[in-house]
């Protein structure tokens, strides 16, 4: 269970492919405090340690992870947003999210807002999985890349978000551009909502 709330991106340094998987070997500043076992969030995507060495980490990605998120997409090189699980002592500051991306959606288009910036995201447009919770709402959360943030200007297909500067600076956010694929996750409470109304 993570919070979306990202503490910093890590660096892809390897892609090693293992059959339908692929093995990712990653570096960040926590490193020496990871474990085997331990579950990290990766664009949003929660992915099991398998491998501490030389001050880096691995993880593994199966086909149906792949299939689902923007993870098959990375290069060395690339960014990727991390969060370890919350510890469940604190506040939580953003909103539940499980680290189950549902889809990906693409940067249609950003927008200067006087020093943040509007990004607009469009996914498939989808009644069955509408149905099913897979939507957005106005003031509502969603997850983008694992960031968890407020929905502006929902449409059947499409929403915004505004970013700060400092959310800019220290999440991959900052790589996005029209065109930029990205990893979503759907509020929990609407798919519950959705599933209770279709009983």
């Amino acid at each position: 269970m993570f919070s979306g709330i990202v503490e910093e991106f890590a660096t892809v340094v390897a892609i090693k492919k293992d059959r339908e998987n692929i093995d990712f070997t990653l570096k960040c500043s926590f490193v020496d405090e990871l474990k085997i076992d331990q579950s990290i969030a990766h664009n949003g995507v929660c992915l099991t340690v398998v491998e501490i060495k030389d001050g880096t980490y691995v993880v593994t990605a199966m086909k149906e992870t792949l299939d689902r998120s923007n993870l098959g997409l990375l290069k060395v090189g690339d960014k990727v947003n991390v969060e370890r699980s919350m510890l469940m002592n604190g506040r939580l500051d953003g909103h539940i999210v499980q680290g189950h991306v549902d889809e990906t959606a693409k940067c249609i288009a950003m927008e200067d807002a006087d020093g943040s910036t509007y990004f607009t995201f469009e996914y498939p447009e989808d009644r069955e999985m509408a149905k099913k919770g897979y939507f957005t709402v106005d003031k509502g959360s969603v997850t983008v890349n694992g960031v968890s943030l407020t929905v502006c200007n929902p449409t059947t297909n499409t929403f915004q978000v505004a970013i700060i500067p400092y959310t800019f600076e220290h999440t991959n956010f900052c790589d996005i551009k029209v065109g930029t694929v990205v990893n979503l996750e759907f509020d929990i409470l609407g798919k519950y909502i959705a599933r209770l109304q279709s009983l």
